[in-house]
């Protein structure tokens, strides 16, 4: 099972992209609203979701694939926020699961020193927010079981290299490519 967390404010591109290139591989993927009070989540341009579930139906056990934080502000920051959410990154990282984010997200994992070995990229502007290793400023940057990505523009390639990680490059390819996606 992979989660993808929704905070009020997330990037509406970022989140739906990834999401919906996983399911079309065939991915178990979850669309989590970290505000545990409802389901439906509002991104930063308005546009209101119903998420799949709320953060206190996550578990976090051996079924757990990874997780997916897609940027956008103030969602970002909201994500960043919940002591939940930090917990779940936190246990898919010291357990070698996929750890994704997008644009402003990959700042999260920057400030929990998750990024200290890492090459990583994200949206510019938070460059130092990274702590990492080495910033690539590449649209996508793939180190071990981290993924981070620079912005809402590169959603589908960030939704192909997750996918990629998850059931391999040549099966995440063929979406992409059944998608008309060319890059």
């Amino acid at each position: 099972m992979i989660y993808l967390f929704l905070a009020n404010g997330f990037e509406e591109t970022e989140a739906i992209a990834p999401v919906d290139v996983m399911r079309r591989a065939g991915v178990d993927v979850k669309t989590v609203a970290v505000d545990s009070s409802s389901e439906f989540v509002t991104g930063s341009h308005g546009i209101t979701i119903k998420a799949d579930m709320t953060l206190s139906d996550v578990k976090m056990d051996k079924d757990m694939q990874g997780v997916v934080l897609p940027g956008g502000m103030p969602g970002t920051k909201n994500l960043e926020a919940s002591k939940e959410v930090l917990e779940v990154v936190q246990f898919c990282f010291d357990n070698d699961r996929l750890v994704a984010a997008i644009c402003a997200a990959p700042s999260i994992l920057g400030h929990m020193g998750l990024l200290k070995a890492k090459k990583a990229t994200c949206f510019p502007g938070f460059e130092k927010e990274l702590n990492c290793a080495v910033f690539t400023g590449g649209s996508v940057t793939i180190d071990g079981n981290v993924i981070t990505a620079d912005g809402a523009g590169n959603a589908i390639k960030f939704g192909e290299a997750v996918t990629g990680w998850l059931v391999g490059g040549s099966a995440a390819r063929r979406v992409t490519e059944a998608m008309q996606y060319r890059f």
